[in-house]
């Protein structure tokens, strides 16, 4: 590529944590104020093999390596066209029949459009309110809710500037954040095994090599490897996956779908292996665990002494599996009647387990983890680990996603850095809830603005996922006392409707007199932000200056100056700026708003907040902040001796004492004793891990009542040309088939996949229109006729765009954003968790002409196939 095409190179990490930790660092070629392209970065670009010492895992005969360049999926390559979007917010916007000083028509939210407006009419408004809702009802009157899936930044943070803000001038109420990629593994897997933070095996030293070196097998259970890591850290995971099937490492891929992990690697033509796809019904990987662990006990083929030296309780679960507290014995053939897998299957897969080295991989979990009851599979599947010896050469956990998080040498299982790099004194971002004063659990927003005066919502733990084992036992509520309801709600983070748990009852609940003022900030018109009376326009990661840490890849870590790539489109913003600019107007009221801008800043600009990140990531070894400030990016370099790390788990197998867990016992607790001593009589989540059939608050098994209405189980994956909410308007993406499809209206439906026998019994066809029904709500999709689906189950990708027919609670959708529909009740009784997929519905086809005539306003929004809704949709007129 020639300097007259390439134009100027910015170095951008294009990821969606949206945290300080980001991934897929690109190259952004510009000329002309406008992106050109987007490229990986070669390593050989910016420094030589030997300053980054790459690492090699030799196995079998065979080497694999890092790789020359980053590995960028589709979504990072095709995100020029996210920037461009026809979607995006260029102005600020004001509803157009709410009045703060009149009638405010709450009731409306969702359905009027909006005026445009001018910034300082804008951030007057908002200060204005903050002011009124402080003096009428206090501080925690104000609800933040910031935090979630975005754009990756750190100056410019897109969650949680204004919260930072609050905290200045007397706090706020916190939406927190409960853990919702480590949902099962957070309220189950902690309490068997400890692995702080998050439940899932954190000591993942040398794990691969481990497994390149002795594995013979390696279950894919319910990973998407080829979908899910990509926002957070590209295509290293297939990599991975690619070379353990080439040293004879074969797969399985337990899910309700074939997903794209399974499907990509079934095996290459001459392959040593061949993989196997075992179809299980959505959220019942429970019955199947504990189908295998029956036919270990009844056969003989665990590791007894094992079990009697790393475990306790061992002896409560096999009283349970063989029947003999509810006089059902855990069967192979009882399983099948849950979760659809033949009872051979299951029998052949244990024996399979039993006589070879296997492993279990993950990309934080899947919808297992965020279904009902999660907490029960979470647990069974260490069960089954420490059956087969956990520990022993080839097997443990595998994570192949976010490599490096939390700033832990061994969560990688890869080998490690020199350096992993972080810059908090740069980050403007979400912050935890440990220690705040007031919060609301995420899942359990739309209760909280509709609590009726006078109650109170409990829950327990503070549930961020970084919370210890613990604190799951501490008792909180809303609102604290003495603490005012929620009257005005500031959000940054505006996808509650599309990626939490009964989004119906969430619109329904923006739509509450109560809450007087609804403010939001976004780069993008879409989901939540059709609630708001007034939208601030958000500037993209490509229009502002920035630092950023690449940790995740499982390559090099870095750390470099993003430079702006272009202007900032029209009148946006940075989150960051977004809050100074209400600041600059709240300051006129003296008082606790005195010299806030001031405060809020600490009178630093951009760069110096940069070299404040540099300076607290303590890389001054490998070069200077100057040196950095010149060369733009830091590279650390391979560590040295990686390879004669301890493996992973080989020491706890070999003497438990000498690596205890996390437990209060220093054991896997098959009889979990925090459990036994908190809520010894849950039934949701047992002190022993069993199978839930149902709870008063959740029936969503095909053996339940509802089921004669809603017979089949739903998937909601993490979608495949998305990240969760974001990209839905990326038009080279709305292209491929598994994206979109089209409706007889010229309509792009979000994809339902349905078995040839489903959709034959229902008598649909590829392109048919239908609803995705039930007592919640419906959404519509397009079908997609294929096998790769197990009959009984019926997937759509969650996180869609948000296009409303009917709002709250018994609406209609047209974008396909099922978390609509899911159950507003957490996973299990006393967990904050979301429960969102493998839950019940029923599909039926939909005439889309007769609901146009029904509805011609809402299918008239202005409409673009080739990217979606347009946000001159939402406008009084057309700009």
């Amino acid at each position: 590529m020639s300097a007259d095409t390439r134009g100027d190179t910015v170095f951008r990490g294009i990821a969606w944590s949206a945290f300080a930790c980001s991934a897929n660092t690109a190259c952004v070629d510009v000329k002309d104020g406008r992106v050109l392209r987007i490229r990986p970065l070669h390593y050989d670009e910016i420094e030589g093999g030997k300053e980054r010492r790459p690492w090699r895992i030799k196995a079998r005969g065979k080497t694999f390596e890092p790789g020359e360049k980053t590995l960028l999926p589709p979504l990072s390559l095709s995100y020029k066209k996210r920037v461009y979007s026809k979607n995006r917010i260029l102005h600020p916007m004001r509803r157009v029949d709410w009045d703060p000083h009149g009638e405010r028509n709450t009731q409306n939210r969702g359905k009027s459009k909006y005026v445009r407006i001018s910034w300082d009419e804008a951030t007057q408004i908002i200060a204005d309110e903050i002011k009124r809702v402080h003096d009428e009802y206090g501080p925690l009157a104000i609800l933040c809710q910031a935090d979630g899936h975005g754009e990756t930044k750190v100056v410019h943070a897109p969650h949680g500037c204004q919260a930072m803000m609050f905290d200045l001038v007397g706090g706020y109420t916190l939406q927190a954040r409960q853990p919702d990629s480590w949902e099962g593994w957070y309220w189950g897997g902690k309490h068997i095994w400890g692995m702080e933070p998050v439940g899932m095996q954190v000591n993942q030293r040398n794990l691969y090599k481990d497994i390149c070196e002795h594995g013979d097998a390696i279950l894919y259970w319910g990973c998407d490897l080829e979908t899910t890591p990509w926002g957070w850290g590209g295509e290293q995971p297939s990599r991975m996956a690619y070379f353990l099937e080439e040293l004879g490492v074969r797969p399985f891929f337990i899910s309700p779908d074939l997903n794209y992990a399974g499907a990509a690697h079934k095996g290459k033509p001459g392959a040593p292996v061949k993989g196997k796809w075992i179809p299980v019904l959505p959220n019942t990987d429970a019955a199947l665990q504990l189908a295998i662990a029956y036919t270990w006990i009844t056969e003989g083929t665990y590791y007894r002494d094992y079990v009697d030296t790393h475990t306790v309780g061992f002896d409560w679960f096999e009283r349970y599996v063989l029947g003999g507290e509810d006089g059902v014995p855990k069967t192979p053939k009882w399983a099948e009647g849950k979760c659809g897998v033949p009872s051979y299957t299951i029998k052949a897969l244990a024996r399979y387990w039993a006589k070879h080295a296997v492993s279990i991989a993950h990309a934080d979990g899947g919808g297992m983890i965020r279904s009902p009851f999660s907490a029960e599979p979470a647990r069974l599947e260490i069960v089954l680990l420490a059956m087969q010896g956990l520990g022993r050469p080839g097997t443990g956990q595998l994570h192949l996603i976010e490599f490096g998080q939390f700033g832990f040498d061994e969560w990688n299982p890869l080998p490690r850095s020199e350096k992993y790099f972080e810059v908090p004194g740069a980050y403007h971002g979400w912050m935890e809830t440990i220690g705040h004063q007031a919060f609301v659990p995420k899942t359990m927003v739309p209760q909280a603005l509709m609590l009726p005066e006078g109650e109170k919502l409990r829950w327990y733990g503070h549930v961020v996922c970084t919370a210890p084992r613990e604190d799951q036992f501490i008792p909180f509520e809303f609102p604290v006392d003495g603490a005012p309801m929620i009257h005005m709600i500031w959000s940054d983070s505006p996808s509650w409707t599309t990626c939490w748990n009964g989004g119906f009852a969430m619109q329904e609940a923006l739509r509450s007199k109560r809450v007087e003022t609804v403010v939001m900030q976004h780069p993008w018109f879409e989901n939540d932000t059709l609630f708001a009376d007034v939208v601030l326009p958000v500037s993209t990661m490509f229009e502002e200056k920035d630092i950023a840490v690449d940790n995740w890849t499982g390559q090099f870590n870095l750390m470099y100056v993003q430079d702006d790539c272009v202007d900032p489109l029209g009148e946006s913003k940075s989150d960051w700026e977004c809050v100074i600019e209400v600041a600059r107007k709240l300051e006129r009221f003296g008082g606790a708003y005195e010299n806030l801008v001031e405060r809020y800043t600490r009178g630093m600009d951009v760069d110096e907040w940069i070299k404040a990140g540099f300076d607290s990531a303590q890389a001054d070894a490998l070069m200077s902040y100057e040196e950095f400030a010149e060369r733009k990016i830091c590279v650390a370099p391979t560590a040295e001796g990686w390879e004669d790390d301890p493996v992973a788990l080989a020491a706890w197998y070999d003497d438990p004492a000498s690596q205890p867990l996390q437990t209060p016992t220093r054991k896997i607790e098959i009889y979990a004793t925090g459990l036994a001593e908190h809520f010894p009589d849950d039934e949701t989540r047992p002190v022993v891990p069993h199978w839930i059939e149902e709870s008063e608050e959740l029936k969503e098994r095909l053996s339940c009542d509802r089921a004669v209405r809603y017979p089949f189980l739903m998937v909601t994956n993490h979608p495949r040309w998305r990240v969760h909410s974001e990209h839905d308007d990326v038009t080279w993406l709305r292209e491929i088939r598994t994206c979109k499809v089209e409706g007889p209206d010229g309509y792009l439906y979000e994809p339902v996949w349905l078995n040839p026998v489903d959709a034959g019994r229902l008598g649909l066809v590829d392109g048919d229109v239908v609803r995705v029904y039930n007592e919640r709500g419906s959404v519509l999709g397009g079908v997609y006729v294929n096998e790769r689906i197990m009959p009984g189950a019926v997937y759509q990708d969650h996180g869609a765009r948000v296009d409303p027919i009917v709002g709250g609670r018994g609406g209609l959708d047209r974008g396909g954003a099922n978390n609509l529909i899911c159950p507003e009740a957490c996973g299990s009784r006393n967990t904050a968790s979301e429960a969102t997929n493998g839950f019940l519905v029923n599909v039926e086809k939909v005439d889309v002409a007769a609901l146009a005539a029904l509805h011609p306003d809402e299918f008239g929004r202005a409409y673009d196939p080739a990217d979606g809704l347009r946000v001159s949709a939402w406008m009084v007129e057309d700009e």
